[in-house]
């Protein structure tokens, strides 16, 4: 089957460690708390750095410094727990290694659809929580470092 006129969504998503924790965005659904790395979609004429230091500004008032990619994962709703209500979604999220800048004072906080906050998870609980991706539970150890393969799927 193919999905005429559907798009390809481009996120930039940042990977933020400090003081061995990891900065998510906490979110709610029917099934409950789960969490996400902050950042967003690629708007036109905008560079993955460009858009990822506003994301994650609109979504945290932290101000980044965007690093190298880390992993790229391909999201197609159609094959995931939320099919029915992602129907035709595809986006491909680049994850970015960040460096804490600072806190901007009276920054905006603009959350998503379902996004309830933010929260510094200690690297040690990771694989205690419910997150998306699910491969960055172990990707992402216990001390902060990074390990595997760059490319992740089609995963959640």
């Amino acid at each position: 089957m193919t999905l005429k006129n559907k798009k390809v969504r481009i996120s930039a998503k940042a990977i933020i460690i400090r003081k061995g924790k990891l900065l998510l965005m906490r979110a709610r659904d029917r099934s409950g708390v789960y969490y996400l790395l902050p950042g967003g979609g690629q708007n036109n004429g905008e560079t993955l750095h460009e858009a990822l230091v506003r994301e994650c500004l609109e979504e945290t008032g932290i101000l980044v410094r965007p690093g190298v990619p880390r992993y790229i994962r391909d999201y197609v709703a159609k094959n995931h727990e939320f099919s029915a209500a992602d129907k035709g979604f595809h986006q491909v999220e680049v994850m970015f290694l960040c460096e804490y800048i600072k806190r901007v004072k009276g920054g905006t906080r603009e959350l998503d659809a379902r996004q309830t906050g933010v929260s510094w998870i200690p690297l040690k609980k990771l694989g205690t929580i419910k997150l998306y991706p699910s491969p960055l539970k172990t990707l992402i150890g216990p001390t902060g470092r990074l390990s595997g393969q760059i490319y992740l799927g089609d995963s959640n």
